[in-house]
């Protein structure tokens, strides 16, 4: 059974047997002589990690052509690295994990459902789709290897923090200063029709609360993974003001992958620090946690009457105007899965905003299809919704082993297990857990600035995979005690 699910996962894939006999992994490296006569080149990783740092710095700030654009300039840089990289100079030429697998499957998927949408200026528009998913994937294949540098990963992680602060800050602003609804997020019968949802820079409270997610796991994992105090200091204040200011959004979706995150973010927290905890707290500390969480949750319905009713309004069903929305967005897009169940209508979303208004019912025009699982299976049909699936498989039992291997190396090298990689690991999961759990109700993550949050969490798990390939138990911990 072990077996099974090792194959399945990936988790025993020899993928250095692939290696030596792979035709595409033999192109990569055929320009390297030109790289050890580049002065630039010789300090490729770090480059990399500044055109990053750009794209994480402006994201929120900037329009989406912008994004396009760096990412385009990503995607070129990954393949000169690619094509440049010496295996004789400690190059990791394609650096294939098992995660990049199902990713190529799910890029392929998405080529297949071009190909067979109906019609010439249907299939275009697809490919045009399948051209920016590539963007996004190639951005994954560039962060998966530069991220490898634990220097590195810190830094691009912090460039992120200190941004989302700025955003969260401006966030806060709104709320006690005001700000003028954008479009309608509030339903005017509802007794919040005058309340305040704030959006910061990102022009939309939903937006808003999906860029906060990934910013919250990370900066409660760095008040851990930072050393002094006032690094630590500066991480419980980032962790206090994205947490306000996601809930100010009044975000539902993004209060659901919240609490789904902090679950997550409490599990793997307990299961890094079990080994050093009394017999009691390795037992309690759990359900001590989550009964504290549930009598916050409950005195906040109680007490506080804005929270009180968007919380209750996740089950008025129809009653509710967004809800209402939302219901009959399904409806349609289940029409259309049943329509084109195989491989869907195409990648993309230029392509539903063509198709939808075919089975859109009166009055409820969409954009999306408001929930991930079902954008995925509308575009891409159920095998591509498959081929995610598995995705997500890989990446999280990736994220497990690796977890556990660095808890073993850490706790043999570090007195109370404070390896600054680990945490930064439990903070991609949970991130990817909380993104998850806002996507199933709203797409927002298909936004270039929340997109490539999604990926950067892909890329943090997969950026640990080599190290294990590499490196024997005694040189990874040489590696780990070196770079902490």
């Amino acid at each position: 059974m072990n077996s099974v699910w090792q194959q399945i996962t990936l988790a025993s894939l020899p993928l250095y047997q692939w290696r030596g006999t792979s035709y595409l992994h033999r192109i990569a490296g055929f320009l390297r002589s030109w790289r050890k006569q580049s002065f630039l080149m010789q300090w490729a990783d770090p480059i990399g990690a500044a055109i990053l740092c750009v794209l994480f710095g402006v994201a929120p700030f900037v329009s989406t052509d912008l994004i396009g654009w760096l990412l385009a300039a990503c995607a070129a840089y990954w393949v000169l690295l690619t094509l440049t990289d010496d295996p004789a100079e400690g190059h990791p030429r394609l650096g294939l994990t098992p995660i990049h697998l199902p990713i190529a499957l799910f890029l392929g998927v998405a080529a297949v459902s071009a190909a067979v949408a109906q019609g010439r200026a249907l299939k275009l528009t697809a490919f045009v789709g399948v051209a920016k998913l590539s963007l996004y994937l190639l951005l994954f294949a560039l962060m998966a290897r530069i991220l490898r540098s634990p220097k590195l990963r810190s830094w691009v992680i912090g460039v992120y923090l200190h941004v989302a602060l700025i955003v969260s800050g401006y966030g806060l602003r709104q709320w006690f200063f005001g700000a003028d609804a954008l479009a309608t997020w509030v339903d005017p019968a509802s007794p919040l029709a005058n309340s305040t949802r704030v959006y910061s820079f990102l022009g939309n409270p939903n937006l808003l609360a999906g860029y906060l997610i990934p910013a919250i796991a990370f900066s409660v994992v760095a008040i851990f993974a930072w050393r002094g105090w006032l690094p630590k200091t500066l991480a419980v204040v980032m962790t206090v003001t994205n947490t306000a200011c996601l809930i100010l959004t009044q975000s539902r979706g993004g209060w659901i992958g919240l609490a789904l995150m902090v679950v997550a973010l409490f599990v793997m927290l307990h299961y890094w620090w079990s080994p050093y905890l009394p017999k009691f707290w390795r037992y309690s500390a759990l359900p001590i946690l989550f009964l504290g969480l549930a009598g916050m949750l409950v005195l906040g319905v109680v007490f506080v009457p804005t929270f009180r009713y968007r919380i209750t309004s996740i089950f008025a069903g129809s009653g509710d105007s967004s809800n209402a929305f939302r219901l009959n967005v399904w409806a349609a897009v289940l029409q259309m899965i049943q329509d084109y169940p195989v491989l869907g209508i195409g990648p993309g979303d230029q392509v539903f905003k063509k198709v939808y208004p075919l089975y859109q019912r009166p009055r409820f025009t969409a954009l999306s299809a408001y929930s991930i699982v079902l954008e995925i299976t509308v575009e891409m049909g159920f095998i591509g919704l498959f081929a995610f699936l598995w995705l997500l498989l890989v990446t999280f039992n990736q994220g497990g082993v690796q977890l556990r291997r660095l808890r073993e190396l850490s706790h043999n090298s570090e007195p109370n297990g404070a390896n600054r990689d680990g945490f930064w690991l439990i903070g991609a999961v949970t991130l990817l857990v909380g993104m998850l759990g806002h996507g199933l109700v709203d797409t927002v993550w298909y936004r270039p600035s929340i997109n490539i949050l999604w990926w950067l969490g892909v890329a943090i798990v997969a950026s640990f995979y080599t190290y294990q390939q590499k490196l024997s138990p005694q040189e990874n911990a040489e590696h780990l005690a070196k770079n902490t």
